[in-house]
């Protein structure tokens, strides 16, 4: 199974890479965290992603605030998918992240969830890899299901309780 490369502009990201990695430890996906910034690391952060395909990675998550140009650094070198977490910042409220994050040039495209969102972009990086591996696939719906049962129980209870 190719493995999640995870990698946040600060380790202040930290909180909402969490949430990354318990999805991704609950469906049994390989990943690796780093903290390389596209400003004050550039070149650490530029290797980690032309050689991430060669050394096993399917999808790279990216967490930064504020600037938040991590994802597209990692993506303009590497044709890998890369999934941006815009995390908030002490300024605009994770907007500005959300922006430098989700508008990026044509030919570099970064796939984005919402701000702080790391589960989704565990997520989204599972069904990238499941697209090729059924036993993922499988973990996937399953994980479905149990959302769904969840939630439905707690229709029921509130429904019981009014």
């Amino acid at each position: 199974m190719k493995k999640v490369g995870i990698v946040m502009g600060s380790d202040s990201d930290l909180p909402v890479i969490q949430k990354a990695v318990a999805v991704l430890r609950e469906l049994e996906i390989p990943f690796e965290t780093h903290v390389f910034s596209a400003h004050r690391s550039p070149e650490e952060a530029r290797a980690f992603s032309l050689n991430a395909r060669a050394d096993g990675f399917g999808v790279i998550i990216a967490a930064a605030g504020m600037a938040a140009h991590l994802a597209g650094a990692l993506a303009a070198n590497t044709t890998l998918p890369v999934i941006g977490i815009p995390c908030k910042g002490p300024v605009f409220d994770g907007l500005d992240a959300l922006l430098s994050t989700v508008q990026m040039p044509s030919g570099i495209p970064v796939a984005t969830v919402g701000v702080g969102n790391g589960a989704n972009a565990a997520l989204l990086a599972a069904e990238i890899i499941a697209v090729s591996d059924e036993a993922l696939a499988g973990r996937l719906q399953c994980k479905r299901e149990a959302d769904t049962a969840a939630v439905l129980a707690k229709d029921a209870s509130i429904t019981e309780r009014l």
